[in-house]
């Protein structure tokens, strides 16, 4: 069988570097197969994240040749292998251990956005009634496997690292869920302005290139919430009522 190299990131939080592995490959064969190959014949200690090799659990999220992907999704067939292959962890989280990143803090900012609060059953029998097409707009963003690879390649968290300004595509996202459901009463406008940081986010649309859910992330769910923002805090019509209307003070 043909060979190819992997040049693979060891390491820890500390310190690391990149180290060559020769990987036997064949027809089908995915990034992950090659890691697995590595790990059985050459570095039993080579540390990666995986679960269900069919691109649903999001568990082997890492970066090849320097792009966010998922490994068991990743042909090697689909690579150059006149070169060795780059495989390192995703750059926008802590490293752990080799290809293993902490993730934990996505789990935390989930936990700040408002939860789905419906409103009172419209119907006699107790249940609700929606519009088909309300229903459909916010199933794409029900298929996130959150494997993260939207926050990885996103330059507000990779780049200038504002983990503590901006809650990343995936949270837009999950957001979109909420704030698009027509049984929903939560407002979360405000706090896309002043806690999320939604105005970090100049739509460049890396995020939806490299979702492997193939979820349209800028359009349908970034570019709808800047535009309720604006709505809200920019509209200049609005503003001009608001000041018309304003109570005078004695």
């Amino acid at each position: 069988m043909p060979q190819a190299t992997f040049r693979i990131w060891r390491g820890d939080s500390a310190k690391g570097e990149f180290k060559d592995y020769t990987a036997e490959v064949g027809e089908g064969m995915v990034v992950l197969d090659a890691v697995h190959q590595i790990q059985a014949t050459q570095a039993p200690d080579l540390a990666c994240r995986w679960n269900c090799k069919a691109g649903k659990c999001g568990s082997c999220s890492a970066e090849v040749n320097g792009v966010p992907k998922l490994m068991c999704m990743t042909r090697v067939s689909d690579l150059p292998l006149d070169v060795p292959v780059i495989v390192e962890p995703m750059q926008a989280f802590p490293r752990v251990k080799d290809l293993v990143t902490d993730v934990s803090w996505n789990y935390e900012v989930k936990r700040l956005i408002k939860p789905f609060q419906p409103r009172k059953p419209d119907a006699p029998d107790g249940t609700w009634r929606m519009a088909q097409e309300d229903a459909d707009r916010v199933q794409e963003f029900r298929k996130c496997i959150e494997c993260y690879l939207c926050q990885d390649v996103c330059h507000v968290l990779r780049d200038h690292h504002k983990h503590d300004q901006f809650i990343g595509p995936r949270f837009l996202v999950y957001t979109a869920a909420l704030e698009m459901n027509p049984l929903d009463t939560a407002d979360r406008i405000p706090e896309l302005k002043q806690k999320y940081g939604i105005g970090f986010c100049n739509i460049t649309k890396c995020c939806t290139k490299v979702c492997p859910e193939h979820i349209t992330i800028t359009d349908n769910a970034i570019i709808p919430l800047k535009e309720r923002v604006v709505d809200e805090f920019y509209d200049p019509v609005l503003k001009l009522i608001q000041l018309m209307f304003r109570p005078r003070r004695k």
